[in-house]
């Protein structure tokens, strides 16, 4: 079953999946599973809730939802271990919020044919912490919607320990 988090509807049953159906099952993106991302979830998972709020967001205000849903999913399409590069990195090299950006919009680039759009959206899903400011509403959606995601994986684990502490004391 596919669902983003917060939500029961299965995604593969709705409009959304029509978007990306075509790159949601490529080898790919499926390698994201068995990586880590904000401390309980994956990355794949991450960048499926990315997606499909995003999608819900730009089609109820008449945006583009098939190019956010799209860059959505690939935004986030990188295979290092962020902590490890951060704890190696020299001051030389790019900061992750720089590289991830550029390596997940390369990737994107070989899966599937981009929009400029999508690129914009891949590219400066980062910003504010990225100084590029991004050039489409829908960039701005997803940028903000990528944080929202990642406090929702953060946090919604966290709120469940806690109250599975209060229960089992009760």
């Amino acid at each position: 079953m596919l669902n983003a988090i917060c939500s029961k509807k299965e995604l593969t049953l709705c409009s959304y999946y029509l978007c990306v159906n075509d790159i949601i099952d490529s080898r790919e993106l499926r390698e994201l599973e068995y990586i880590a991302h904000h401390i309980s979830s994956t990355r794949f998972q991450h960048c499926l809730n990315v997606s499909y709020y995003s999608y819900i967001i730009c089609r109820k205000f008449g945006l583009n939802a098939r190019s956010a849903a799209r860059a959505g999913l690939l935004h986030d399409l990188f295979y290092y271990d962020r902590k490890t590069y951060n704890s190696t990195k020299t001051k030389k090299q790019p900061s992750h919020s720089d590289l991830h950006s550029f390596i997940a919009l390369q990737n994107a680039e070989k899966l599937t044919e981009l929009s400029q759009l999508e690129r914009d959206i891949i590219a400066k899903h980062m910003w504010p912490v990225t100084k590029k400011l991004p050039s489409y509403k829908e960039s701005y959606v997803v940028t903000v919607i990528d944080k929202y995601c990642a406090v929702l994986e953060y946090c919604i684990p966290k709120l469940k320990k806690a109250l599975d502490s209060v229960k089992s004391k009760a």
